[in-house]
């Protein structure tokens, strides 16, 4: 039998809890609401797509790794909520690369799983919301030094993500096989596919970052598409505004002080870099006499 203060802790630790899920409650008004959050499974009805390529749910394996990540990124609070938030801010200006560059939509939700929408960088020097590496980003005509790393510039950034996933589509013939490329490597993929003749992703046994990392994307896919659903609900003024309110000001030369550069431009350094994190440095050597379009907010 419990003690009496065993109990009241139990009590206390439930009303803490209950208090924490009840915050917001009125979600119009505050924000998030997770009371009474539902617990996500994979619904056999529901078409589970990738770029317009069925997720096999009807394979045990293939519903309970998908409805593994569901549950992670549906109680994993922080990351989905600011995932929702930054969507709004990047989202509009991805899709509409994605269409341009004649790439389904789908693959901006590898962005999400890539670096939450953020100019991350990885243990493995990753960096941008696209998570290239150096080689990578050169390759696909990234310019990549101490004082300029497009990696972080979204629309060059989403525009090489999009020939490099048309490439690894062509390679592999399936969306699904190249997003799994994307993270793991083209050569790396190959092998394992070949040493286990495999012909699709759901075949594989492979590490587990890359297993995972399919399921990763529909899970965050399904929840940014109805957030509701999952228990998210975030009143449309508490998302993050698209970084929309700027002029382009071009420089030819070079840059002494990008912190002088603001100042005249009537803002500071800090929101200089919000608005052009793809610049990596104070100043601007620009010895080649490049043409950059840098974003002033207005």
């Amino acid at each position: 039998m419990l003690s009496k203060n065993t109990l009241l802790l139990l009590a206390g630790a439930v009303a803490g809890v209950s208090l924490v899920f009840s915050l917001g409650s009125n979600s119009g008004k505050e924000g998030f609401s997770p009371s009474h959050q539902p617990i996500p499974v994979v619904d056999p009805d529901h078409d589970y797509l990738f770029a317009g390529e069925e997720i096999p749910i009807e394979q045990f394996d293939v519903a309970e790794r998908l409805e593994r990540e569901l549950l992670v990124n549906a109680f994993y609070h922080s990351s989905t909520i600011l995932a929702i938030k930054m969507a709004n801010r990047y989202f509009p200006e991805i899709e509409k690369i994605l269409k341009e560059e004649e790439v389904p939509e789908d693959l901006k939700y590898l962005a999400v799983a890539e670096s939450g929408l953020r100019p991350a960088t990885s243990s493995a020097d990753a960096r941008g919301v696209w998570q290239f590496l150096k080689e990578t980003g050169i390759q696909y005509g990234l310019e990549v030094n101490d004082e300029v790393d497009e990696r972080y510039h979204l629309e060059k950034s989403t525009r090489a993500a999009c020939a490099y996933f048309k490439a690894l589509k062509k390679r592999f013939g399936s969306w699904t096989l190249a997003a799994a490329a994307y993270n793991m490597g083209g050569a790396a993929l190959s092998k394992v596919m070949d040493d286990q003749r495999a012909t699709t992703f759901f075949e594989l046994n492979i590490n587990d970052e890359t297993s995972r990392y399919i399921f990763r994307v529909v899970a965050m896919k399904e929840m940014l598409t109805d957030p509701e659903k999952y228990g998210f609900s975030i009143p449309k003024a508490q998302l993050y505004k698209p970084l929309d309110d700027y002029k382009e000001v071009e420089v030819k030369g070079p840059v002494q002080s990008w912190g002088d550069f603001a100042k005249e431009h009537k803002t500071n350094y800090r929101v200089l870099k919000v608005y052009n994190p793809w610049l990596r440095d104070a100043k601007l050597s620009n010895k080649e006499g490049k043409v950059y379009e840098v974003m002033v907010p207005k």
